[in-house]
């Protein structure tokens, strides 16, 4: 197979170029920066994916989120025109989404049939996953996968919280009750392969068992054997992120069912197994 890669040097590229060049397959990198050349340089590919995207984690000037809009829903636009313009294009196309899709709730449990969120999120995700659709009007094949927060020591979440954690200054988020709805990096890269290989619709790359912040950060502490008695308090985030602390205190929990439904099966299901395969 011969894939189109549009933010191929990112955490999740760089995993998924690893693991379609082990199966033996062609990647054709390409960005979303020049619509034009990305579209004859990926005329004769079998899938494109769209992994790109302004980071989320970061303060939430507006400035910040009008970068976060326009690199999801302005830029894969514009591809998709350059696409249309062309008479050859690939016959499918797999675009990055978020959980960020779902509103944040600390009772309510989402799938991929759920509504989106009205928040930032939420409407970004919505608006972000209508241009993927776009794809359908020029005869490809879609997919979208709503990324969790992903685990892998050489970025992601994780990435981020290791220092802290193994210095023994790991804690709790906020109250902690806050859902994470998180996935190994290894699945979020499987779920893309099955995705290419000819599943169809939405897929929440999200393992099996969700837990809280709580747990999460208890069951890191037990793994790398630190203690996770100082909590990050509520002020200190809002103070860095602003609005964007909200990713941080909120969550949801997000089940994989249609992942599940389409014959994925999960290489980590729960946390504990998932994060000793990462640190040991």
């Amino acid at each position: 197979m011969r894939v189109g890669l549009i933010g191929g040097t990112g955490f999740i590229g760089r995993h998924l170029q690893a693991a379609l060049r082990a199966r033996g397959d062609d990647v054709v990198l390409a960005s979303l920066r020049e619509p034009d050349t990305s579209a004859v340089a990926v005329r004769s590919c079998d899938a494109l994916v769209n992994l790109a995207g302004e980071p989320i984690a970061q303060r939430w000037t507006a400035a910040a989120k009008e970068r976060m809009r326009a690199s999801r829903v302005d830029a894969p636009r514009a591809l998709l025109d350059a696409l249309a313009r062309d008479a050859h294009h690939p016959p499918a196309y797999i675009s990055a989404s978020a959980i960020g899709y779902y509103p944040p709730s600390e009772s309510a449990t989402y799938t991929e049939a759920s509504n989106h969120g009205n928040d930032f999120l939420g409407e970004l995700c919505a608006a972000w996953e209508r241009e993927a659709h776009r794809a359908a009007e020029l005869g490809m094949r879609v997919a979208i996968v709503r990324t969790g927060v992903v685990l892998g020591v050489d970025g992601g979440a994780l990435g981020m919280m290791l220092p802290a954690f193994r210095f023994g200054f790991g804690g709790v988020i906020g109250d902690g009750r806050q859902w994470v709805s998180w996935v190994h990096v290894d699945d979020v890269v499987g779920i893309y392969l099955h995705a290419l290989d000819g599943a169809e619709g939405t897929f929440n790359a999200t393992a099996p068992q969700p837990v809280t912040n709580a747990q999460l950060t208890h069951a890191l502490g037990r793994a790398l054997h630190r203690p996770t008695v100082l909590p990050t308090p509520t002020f200190a985030l809002r103070a860095i992120l602003g609005e964007g602390a909200d990713i941080l205190l909120s969550g949801a929990r997000v089940l994989p069912e249609h992942t599940i439904a389409s014959g994925y099966r999960f290489a980590f299901t729960g946390l504990d197994s998932a994060l000793r395969d990462l640190l040991h």
